[in-house]
């Protein structure tokens, strides 16, 4: 994707949480694109806020134990995988239990 179609999702991305900070999709979206960025320290809060907000979205600890594992952060990222695992079991999520095993399998 060119640079000015990235910069026009961050910018709506951007206005839906201004809109509403608890939108879900939008955290998810701009955690995504602030990483894609290697701005890991605008993506990790974003992450945070949405597992606050929504503790079944399995695929926010898959992305926050990824995030903190390139920064170095490898015991933080454990417990985060850990209690994505968790979550993932109790939800019955098979595919997300997978590939958060298989990542924390990794630290």
């Amino acid at each position: 994707m060119s640079g000015s179609s990235r910069a026009q999702r961050v910018a709506a991305l951007e206005g839906m949480l201004a809109q509403d900070p608890d939108d879900g999709f939008a955290l998810y979206g701009l955690a995504m694109e602030r990483k894609a960025d290697d701005a890991l320290e605008a993506a990790e809060p974003l992450l945070r806020r949405l597992l606050k907000l929504e503790p079944g979205h399995h695929y926010a600890y898959f992305q926050l134990g990824e995030l903190l594992i390139a920064d170095g952060r490898e015991d933080e990222a454990e417990a985060v995988l850990d209690a994505g695992i968790e979550r993932a079991r109790q939800d019955g999520a098979s595919k997300a239990l997978g590939e958060l095993v298989a990542l924390r399998d990794q630290v």
